[in-house]
């Protein structure tokens, strides 16, 4: 283990490095954590999910984030590049440039191998505090699963998951149905050993 001090980072310094950075990093607590590279099967489902959501919003107030723009989650001292997001109403940045948000209604992560637990822990937990926040979608690139979290009046979260290609997913929030044989149109798993 190091015994070197790691510098804190304010949030302004991270978006400095962020934006000339040739690769991208999440912040958290005033540290930098490299992202690691995504998968083909990853890119399909993204794909596949923006694409629909990019379409049922076309009109509407709502508009979908696809992986390049930031979130910024100020309690908790997060900048973090979701999957997807939608955001409804007016856009309000971090600062005054337009690429890092600070409030989204939907989110979505596709589950990569070594996240997978931080996307459903501790994550969901700061975006829990966004405050247009409603429904916490996170798909499966491995398998055919899907975890879908709405937030009640009440502040409660109920979650349901899908398994099915026939399954549809309703995001009430946005007005929107993602159906699961549409988002892993391309996906190929790989063949159980």
């Amino acid at each position: 283990m190091s015994t070197q001090s790691v510098p804190f980072l304010t949030p302004e310094r991270y978006l400095e490095i962020e934006r000339e950075a040739e690769f991208r990093s999440e912040y958290l607590g005033g540290s930098m954590y490299a992202m690691s590279g995504a998968s083909r099967n990853h890119g399909r489902i993204v794909a596949a999910a923006g694409s629909a959501l990019h379409n049922q919003l076309r009109g509407k107030t709502c508009e979908a984030a696809i992986t390049d723009l930031r979130l910024a989650v100020r309690p908790h001292h997060l900048i973090t590049y979701p999957d997807i997001f939608v955001t409804c109403g007016p856009d309000r940045f971090f600062d005054g440039r337009t690429d890092t948000l600070v409030d989204a209604t939907v989110i979505i992560e596709v589950l990569s191998p070594s996240p997978k637990n931080y996307d459903r822990g501790e994550k969901f937990l700061f975006y829990r505090s966004l405050p247009s926040f409603r429904e916490y979608l996170l798909i499966a690139q491995d398998e055919i699963r899907a975890e879908h979290h709405v937030r009640h009046i009440d502040g409660s979260w109920v979650m349901r998951e899908y398994s099915s290609l026939s399954d549809e997913i309703e995001l009430q929030s946005i007005g929107c149905r993602l159906l699961l044989k549409d988002v892993y149109e391309r996906v190929e798993f790989e063949a159980a050993s």
